[in-house]
């Protein structure tokens, strides 16, 4: 058995933890391979989850383990400010083919956040670039998840995630968010009711005016407030809305990118191309933590432009570990695998099983919703009274404690396996979801 060394709990500081829960009732992961964790007991628990929406090609994989193993004796570390290292310009070349468009212009930083506080900052250089310097405003949605910086949170829109830190970027607003489950209650795929929802930014520019708005960031699939599934024709709407004002959309992919819908990008596979996708956790298989902001090529060439005429820094932003060399080692063996084993093909070939088996679900005890796309499932439990979220936190107690790792998310719990999961193993987690509602009050 795996027996960690004597540990004293109390001083890591955990994030979006019950830490004196936690502290008191431990739960703790020791090793992983392909579809499964091994605590330091030695049970195994299988990934429902990719890690945290994640390792896409599955855990400790060799090719990507030998990569970084390499590379650290290599080259261990290299600046990217006023310098470069081969492997940054080769992953940004890969990262960039992968796009839709002319996305081809990739900012690396180390974190999905991180991703989009650079993408928010891009947003304000280009409008002030090309003379349009009252584009101040960002708007963001609520119920979205932007990470945790104050750009992240201040056009974030799920409130115990903002209300603690102030009032964030000036002059950030919100659209509604996209959840009806009074008309979308168990719909598999996309919604057919919601596209109108797209217009509340027609009474946003009516209310700030167009020439105060800078960028318009949304999840194409928001994942972490509890897999809220774009409906039909909303994003299509939002592009056109932005286009005729002149606003820059983003589409924040930190989770549905690198095949988690079924292809490279949700861009690619819901048909919409927006300005800017930020990009961050499968883009390593999370071995190594990076982020990138992958961005039109016209964005880049007007920001850089601007300063044609004096040479010098065009932007000042960027991180001490932008396109790190452990990280790019561990992106492009994470890309060759991904190519080399068709996992964004596999995972498009997988949806039919998968969704025919967490529709399974909407007759267990407790569930009142069941939504899916790509390979992403959420299902929706009823609140106890007067203790919203419990349900479900004994659910993920329940599951991890019998060898199955879920997400939950208020009362939602969120699946989104590993790309290389077998059909066998669909199975096992619904299974275990319903007999562990079962025993759930």
């Amino acid at each position: 058995m795996l027996q960690p060394p004597p540990n004293d709990l109390d001083g890591f500081w955990m994030p979006f933890t019950d830490n004196r829960y936690f502290k008191a009732n431990p739960r703790l992961l020791a090793a992983a391979k392909g579809m499964y964790y091994q605590t330091p007991e030695g049970r195994t628990i299988l990934d429902g989850t990719a890690g945290l929406w994640c390792v896409n090609a599955g855990h400790s994989r060799d090719s990507i383990v030998e990569a970084i193993r390499e590379q650290a004796g290599k080259l261990d570390f290299a600046p990217t400010f006023q310098l470069g290292h081969p492997l940054a310009f080769q992953v940004a070349a890969r990262v960039g083919a992968l796009m839709p468009g002319d996305l081809d212009r990739v900012f690396f930083a180390n974190s999905g956040s991180e991703a989009v506080d650079t993408a928010l900052k891009i947003a304000l250089a280009y409008h002030r670039a090309r003379g349009q310097g009252s584009r101040t405003r960002l708007i963001g949605r609520e119920r979205g998840y932007h990470g945790v910086g104050f750009g992240g949170i201040s056009v974030g829109g799920i409130g115990t995630n903002r209300r603690v830190f102030g009032p964030g970027l000036p002059g950030a607003d919100h659209l509604p968010h996209t959840h009806d489950p009074a008309r979308n209650a168990f719909t598999r795929g996309q919604p057919l009711h919601g596209a109108h929802l797209a217009d509340a930014l027609e009474g946003l520019v009516a209310l700030h005016g167009a020439d105060t708005i800078a960028a318009v960031i949304v999840e194409p699939m928001a994942g972490s407030t509890g897999v809220l599934v774009p409906p039909l024709g909303y994003l299509e709407r939002l592009r056109e809305i932005c286009d005729r004002h002149g606003i820059l959309l983003i589409f924040d992919e930190v989770i549905t990118g690198f095949g988690r819908l079924g292809a490279a990008t949700a861009s690619e596979r819901l048909g919409v191309t927006p300005d800017m996708i930020t990009l961050a956790k499968g883009i390593t298989n999370a071995a190594v933590p990076m982020g990138a902001v992958a961005c039109r090529r016209g964005l880049y060439d007007t920001v850089t432009g601007a300063m044609a005429e004096a040479a010098g820094i065009e932007m000042f932003h960027g991180y001490t570990y932008s396109a790190h060399p452990l990280a790019c080692a561990a992106a492009l063996a994470t890309l060759d695998l991904y190519r080399d084993e068709a996992l964004f093909e596999r995972a498009r070939s997988l949806e039919g099983r998968w969704e025919a088996a967490v529709h399974d679900l909407a007759g267990a005890r407790h569930v009142i919703d069941v939504r899916n796309l790509g390979l992403v499932a959420g299902i929706e439990l009823t609140p106890r009274p007067g203790a919203p979220g419990a349900r479900a936190q004994d659910l993920f107690r329940r599951l991890f404690d019998t060898g199955l790792l879920v997400r939950a998310t208020a009362d939602i719990i969120a699946l989104s396996p590993p790309l290389i999961v077998e059909e066998e193993q669909i199975d096992t987690m619904v299974r275990q979801i319903a007999a562990a509602l079962d025993r759930i009050e």
